[in-house]
């Protein structure tokens, strides 16, 4: 099977009778192949539903503009939020960094390994640290400063080399607060990675609070990023054992190593659209 000729399908709606059967023949009439197809309904009497199908079609170039058409009609009928994608089509993805290197190297290598489904367009930092690391990648590097006064304009800066150029934006240990404004006008969604398992320990040194209460579990937390602090909707999670013989610095080394795979599954799942959302909650397929 040609890779090339696969596209999704996402929808969220209000359940009821009769949404599979009638997207499954418009698939069918568009000459397509079902390869998954995940389904989850909050409640079969009238809770929200999420669906997501991996289909092959042939001639999508063709297909798919037919398949649209057919999902505008069924989409008015049964009151559907729905997504075609075409999965040949890679993501524009920005990573946003502050000092600390671990999670942003990681996403790279896996990058350069094409283990994950995305076109990296820059790197942005308010520190020039890692200039060098990242031009071993061969991704533009983008030093923006940012202070409590400078803030704004940094942000203004940041929208004005990304907004409309990028699909997903990724804090990758991005050691500032975005604004609402920021994230309203920057036009696409922005994943972060928050060294703990939350709602534990949100905010700032999360590793020196979780060493003086004496934490027997340390974790990463992936979500997406919204004006309230640390609290959007989780995409992932980890956790691993500490004990009392490991210190806050500890706990930080160890936690790097959650960090990093929480945030790569987050990303990946992603891009491979398996995150849909149902109110403040993300249905993971």
């Amino acid at each position: 099977m040609n890779r090339s000729n696969v596209a999704r399908l996402l929808v969220s709606c209000r359940d009821r009778e009769g949404i599979v059967a009638s997207l499954s023949s418009a698939l069918r009439d568009a000459g397509a192949n079902i390869i998954t197809s995940d389904q989850f309904s909050s409640d079969p009497y009238g809770g929200r539903f999420s669906l997501r199908m991996e289909f092959y079609v042939p001639d999508p170039d063709q297909r798919l503009a037919e398949l649209e058409q057919r999902l505008a009609e069924i989409g008015a009928e049964l009151e559907l939020d729905y997504r075609l994608v075409d999965a040949r089509r890679r993501k524009r993805v920005a990573l946003f960094v502050s000092r600390y290197d671990h999670c942003l190297l990681d996403l790279l290598w896996r990058w350069r390994r094409r283990e994950l489904e995305m076109d990296v367009v820059a790197v942005v930092s308010n520190h020039p640290d890692l200039r060098d690391e990242v031009a071993r990648f061969g991704v533009p590097y983008h030093h923006i400063p940012v202070s409590k006064e400078t803030k704004p304009d940094a942000e203004q800066a940041q929208i004005d080399l990304l907004a409309g150029e990028v699909e997903l934006v990724v804090m990758a240990r991005y050691m500032q607060i975005l604004s609402d404004d920021f994230l309203r006008r920057i036009r696409c969604p922005v994943i972060n990675i928050h060294h703990s398992f939350l709602p534990a320990f949100a905010g700032a040194g999360p590793y020196q609070r979780a060493y003086h209460r004496g934490v027997k579990l340390i974790g990463a937390t992936a979500h997406y990023a919204t004006e309230d602090l640390d609290e959007g909707p989780i995409i992932e999670q980890d956790v691993i054992r500490v004990t009392h013989r490991d210190g806050a610095a500890a706990l930080e080394r160890i936690g790097a190593d959650v960090e990093r795979l929480v945030l790569a599954r987050a990303v990946s799942w992603h891009l491979q659209d398996r995150v849909l959302l149902q109110g403040h909650r993300t249905i993971v397929f």
